[in-house]
């Protein structure tokens, strides 16, 4: 482990979850947001289904680990969702098995601690322009309403966490007038988009 314990949230899912972290992603842009305040984990699997994703769930989620994730966000549905092939091989799931699926996925994630907390994202909206542009920017826009709107104790909003080491120190980049210095720890205005 490095330095003090801090929150960890989880990207766990498919090929989605995977490349989040891809040419500006929405998993890069969690992990951007969060800079200083909670670790990112990529936890995504190309191609899989919940069907593979509850075979490995105490492999990637064990209940005795002594660091559990203060909130998990889960994607599988796209993959399984894909047509069945006339072979029976492939990652399509039939509905009613992707549902208890998903159950499953749910109870072991809760089952981790009374302090981790869950957001499952849907499958993306067939507009396929409107996905191209712009699925980051819409994927982390609702993740960080939720975040915002939910009662959670503590908080996991971005703007509701401590940053770390964010006290002044003498060490920080110096103003213009050559007397005061420039805390950095919680500079955005590299973000084209100011999240609230």
């Amino acid at each position: 482990m490095i330095g003090p314990e801090r929150p960890q949230i989880v990207l766990f899912g498919s090929s989605i979850v995977q490349l989040s972290f891809s040419n500006d992603g929405w998993g890069a842009t969690l992990a951007d947001v969060y800079a200083r305040k909670a670790d990112i984990v990529l936890r995504g699997y190309y191609g899989w289904n919940s069907r593979r994703a509850i075979k490995v769930l105490d492999q990637v989620f064990p209940k005795d680990s002594a660091n559990q994730p203060s909130l998990v966000i889960v994607y599988f549905g796209g993959n399984d969702s894909m047509g069945p092939h006339s072979s029976g091989l492939g990652p399509h799931v039939p509905l009613p098995e992707y549902v208890e699926n998903m159950r499953k996925i749910a109870t072991h994630l809760q089952g981790l601690s009374d302090t981790t907390r869950i957001i499952f994202l849907s499958t993306p909206p067939v507009d396929e322009v409107r996905v191209r542009e712009n699925t980051s920017k819409i994927v982390v826009e609702e993740i960080l309403k939720v975040l915002k709107d939910a009662e959670w104790k503590p908080s996991l909003h971005w703007k509701s966490m401590p940053t770390e080491f964010s006290e002044d120190s003498p060490y920080d980049l110096v103003y213009t007038d050559g007397k005061t210095t420039l805390n950095p720890s919680d500079w955005t205005f590299h973000r084209e988009i100011k999240w609230d």
